[in-house]
């Protein structure tokens, strides 16, 4: 048996209820994990409010990264033996203190590294390797323009960014916010609340603006991406906090030549997840183990309290990533 995180109702943080329940089960190229550690995303909170449903066959349960050992091995998991320290890019089932990952999923976390710290990365690395690098071919020497620069993804963006050779910038909602992104590696914070980042972006590159734009704000941002952006830019969407729905004046689309992409990680398969673990683990990897990129964590809570790490998220002056832990973090 185990300890897991249901959703009783879509609702509000009151909703979620330690329970306790079998084991999941695993499939034969897949792990189980024994979890010490979950990163709270956004898309946990969607999901608890009834807004994003769970993907046909994955877990109900939430959670989409963890850190842990390995508890036991499907026959086709490839070299993967129980007891050995992972974090993981879950399908779900994170919010739990055993889950089933695909075997690909995982990368290999040395004593070295916290399992606390190693649980905030897998949404992160994941997801601004599948945009910034995938589907934006930033290029070492240009310009990225990232939005909600002080989030788990923004802060673990900057630090990706400035390592592979681009020069960033990020918005954020306060001064505090906007100093933590410099620190991190932007050559400008950007105060969204105060400044108009088109027009910042136009002084600072004069005139140019952004090569690739990574947007999880949508809205009224959608256009004035398109204003920020540079000739042959690319404008990244991977969440709509504004709304999904805008008017759009396509003629500087065209004029500058622009893409306009977007994707969610977590309904895309198995390979495709194993593809960009393997971008992922060759590429950046190397660069966490040896701490140049490293998750800012904002808080850590136990797993009971969990209503409390969401209203927490929820009410927007989180700087990184919130992590849960399990009684087992700090036992292995």
């Amino acid at each position: 048996m185990m300890r897991f995180i249901d959703i009783e109702r879509p609702g509000g943080p009151e909703v979620l209820q330690l329970k306790r329940g079998a084991l999941p089960t695993f499939e034969q190229d897949e792990v189980l994990i024994q979890v010490a550690a979950i990163g709270v995303n956004r898309p946990d909170i969607m999901q608890r409010q009834g807004r994003y449903p769970a993907p046909e066959g994955a877990s109900p349960i939430l959670g989409l990264e963890v850190a842990g050992v390995v508890a036991a091995v499907g026959r086709d998991a490839g070299p993967w033996r129980v007891g050995q320290r992972v974090c993981a890019l879950t399908n779900g089932g994170g919010y739990a203190e055993f889950v089933s990952v695909p075997a690909k999923q995982c990368m290999a976390v040395p004593e070295a590294l916290d399992f606390v710290v190693a649980a905030a990365l897998p949404e992160a690395l994941f997801t601004v390797w599948s945009n910034v690098y995938d589907r934006g071919a930033l290029g070492v020497g240009e310009t990225l323009l990232i939005h909600g620069g002080s989030s788990g993804i923004g802060t673990i963006a900057i630090q990706m960014a400035r390592i592979t050779g681009a020069r960033v910038y990020a918005t954020a909602g306060s001064e505090a916010k906007c100093r933590v992104c410099e620190k991190l590696g932007a050559l400008r914070g950007i105060n969204y609340k105060e400044e108009d980042f088109v027009e910042v972006m136009k002084q600072i590159t004069g005139g140019r603006g952004a090569d690739v734009i990574l947007d999880m704000v949508g809205g009224s941002y959608i256009q004035r991406n398109i204003q920020a952006a540079a000739k042959d830019g690319r404008i990244v969407n991977i969440a709509f906090q504004e709304g999904a729905v805008a008017e759009v004046n396509f003629m500087p689309v065209m004029m500058k030549r622009l893409t306009l992409t977007g994707s969610t990680l977590r309904a895309r398969s198995k390979d495709e997840k194993a593809s960009i673990a393997r971008h992922v683990s060759r590429k950046i990897w190397p660069a966490v183990l040896a701490e140049r990129i490293k998750p800012i964590i904002h808080k850590v809570f136990p797993l009971e309290d969990v209503a409390l790490a969401h209203k927490e998220l929820e009410a927007g002056n989180v700087i990184g990533k919130i992590v849960l832990v399990t009684d087992k973090y700090g036992v292995f």
